[in-house]
């Protein structure tokens, strides 16, 4: 096993970026989001219809990935025209670039650290800290790790915790999440207004539902799993937080497209620099990238992972609530 400066170092030859690649990839994106999602609004057969608005929220996810992958210097830095794409990208998909990066970088720079902040991630405590919680304290604590507010994180993590609290807390700062509430609401009003409920649900409401819902899960599954590992803050280190406590969620290839290889999170972990076209060459070139915990989208493996609340630093494992 190579150090942890030895192992970083070696990721790094899987940073350099492709720039046509990159722009081909957002490209091909953009395109398939243009085909699938004027088909949701078309007086066609509703199954079509349906089709079209659950490829669209797949697309939003891939989207958002590509979104994410740029906010992290990793493709398509130093281009005024890609620095406005993204812009735009973010305000659509809810995830303006003010909130989503500080955010966003604190998590990997604090990932699988014992918190109840949950700046950037789901809060996660040890069992001892959460008993000496009060009531009130440990209800919060138990409804943000909720299966229904990861589920349903199209109004939770994204209209709620990226837009309104940011912009409540700290409105000269976030101004950008105003604009991406007041555009959704118009929008999806015009929506609404023009077109009637059934386009509204299929168009717009769904997908943003579905894609967020998946986006939410995946960022809580990937680090918080059978297995996984937290550490206070004199005992963490950030390779061993990468390997240790970032899964590999196993998909197949039709899934890994959709959800830009974010499957490959621990090696994403470990270098965020690295493209997301790359990851998988550098998990296969990686030794120490190869035998790590994985987790699945089968419900049994999500039933699992939605169970978990607590760090148990005698067991060594995140437990159940019926366990304390």
């Amino acid at each position: 096993m190579r150090t942890s400066k030895e192992l970083i170092l070696s990721s790094k030859a899987y940073t350099l970026e492709n720039r046509a690649r990159s722009w081909a990839e957002l490209l091909v994106t953009f395109v398939l989001v243009l085909i699938a999602l004027p088909v949701t609004f078309l007086d066609i057969n509703l199954l079509v219809r349906v089709i079209g608005c659950v490829f669209t929220a797949l697309l939003y996810v891939r989207l958002f990935v590509i979104y994410h992958d740029y906010q992290h210097h990793a493709i398509l830095q130093r281009s005024t025209f890609a620095t406005l794409i993204m812009k735009a990208i973010g305000l659509y998909l809810l995830s303006p670039q003010n909130v989503w990066k500080r955010t966003h970088d604190y998590h990997h720079n604090h990932n699988s650290k014992l918190t109840n902040n949950g700046i950037g991630s789901y809060p996660t405590v040890s069992k001892n800290n959460y008993l000496k919680m009060s009531r009130s304290e440990k209800n919060l604590y138990l409804i943000n790790r909720h299966p229904l507010t990861v589920l349903f994180g199209y109004f939770t993590l994204f209209i709620y915790w990226l837009n309104i609290k940011s912009l409540t807390q700290s409105p000269k700062k976030h101004l950008d999440s105003l604009v991406s509430l007041i555009f959704h609401l118009v929008v999806g009003y015009g929506i609404f207004y023009y077109f009637g409920l059934l386009t509204f649900i299929i168009s717009w409401f769904t997908p943003f539902l579905l894609a967020f819902g998946i986006g939410s899960y995946l960022f809580y599954s990937q680090h918080n799993f059978p297995g996984a590992e937290f550490r206070e803050n004199q005992d963490w280190q950030y390779d061993r937080a990468a390997l240790n406590s970032t899964s590999f969620m196993q998909m197949n290839p039709f899934f890994q497209w959709m959800t830009g290889n974010i499957g490959y999170h621990h090696v994403h972990h470990l270098n965020s620099r690295i493209p997301f076209y790359r990851l998988k060459e550098a998990m296969a070139k990686i030794p120490e990238l190869q035998h790590v915990k994985t987790t699945t989208w089968n419900p049994k493996d999500m039933y699992h992972c939605l169970q978990l609340k607590l760090w148990d630093a005698e067991k060594g494992k995140m437990i159940r609530l019926d366990e304390l």
